[in-house]
């Protein structure tokens, strides 16, 4: 679900390793979506190219753990496990199913790092336990049914993104009444994403959502989606 975004250039003048890049924006700005981390994904593919550099997928995850927590996911797409800061990724064994999604454009844009702090200050003084895989939710995934996914979607970010953007409970809520599966405020918001249980009932959500009032624009669509590639 990341956006599209290109890297374009040409090879610097001998004895230079410059490279221009091009990026057409296509997802919010600050909307919890990785959209920054797509575009550090398509870049370090292309220049793998450019370059004939020959990194594996494997090798430019690891320099993409470098960059950015997300960006190895945006190169290895698919769906997957990660673990440490999310760099340390392992693909999940699920069923080939496409699932459909709706976004939620939220009108506005939180900080991660606020979202974060904010979490924090939420968890403070509590006996937190370290993270552990969902069963549940893993399970869901290899069973291919959109309805025990929907069920199954968690994010420990949502709190503290809906007490610092108080409308996404109306978002949240209008999702769920026109017959959402499940939602959640995407990353660290404060876009909010909704599973639908085909591609009709995405359209049909969609277009409630929208004449609902309870966001900026919507979008469809549709995933797991691949990693970033030459086109």
């Amino acid at each position: 679900m990341g956006d599209e975004s290109p890297p374009c250039g040409k090879p610097a003048p001998p004895g230079g390793n410059r490279v221009a890049v091009a990026i057409r924006k296509r997802i919010p700005v600050a909307g919890g979506m990785a959209g920054g981390s797509a575009d550090a994904a398509a870049a370090l593919v292309a220049c793998n190219e450019l370059w004939q550099a020959g990194l594996s997928v494997r090798e430019l995850c690891e320099v993409a753990g470098e960059v950015g927590s997300d960006v190895a996911f945006a190169v290895l797409g698919g769906t997957a496990v990660g673990r440490g800061r999310g760099e340390q990724l392992t693909s999940a064994l699920v069923a080939p199913v496409a699932y459909h999604w709706v976004l939620a454009y939220a009108d506005g844009h939180l900080s991660t790092p606020a979202v974060y702090g904010a979490l924090d200050r939420l968890r403070q003084g509590r006996n937190v336990p370290e993270p552990e895989l969902s069963a549940e939710l893993m399970a869901a995934l290899r069973s291919g049914a959109p309805e025990l996914l929907g069920a199954a979607l968690s994010n420990d970010l949502q709190v503290p993104a809906v007490s610092m953007f108080p409308a996404l409970r109306k978002t949240l809520a209008a999702g769920i009444e026109f017959g959402a599966l499940g939602g959640l405020v995407s990353g660290s918001g404060p876009t909010c994403f909704f599973l639908a249980g085909s591609a009709g009932q995405a359209t049909d959500l969609a277009v409630a959502l929208s004449g609902a009032g309870v966001c900026r624009s919507v979008a469809t669509a549709t995933g797991a989606a691949a990693g970033a590639s030459v086109i």
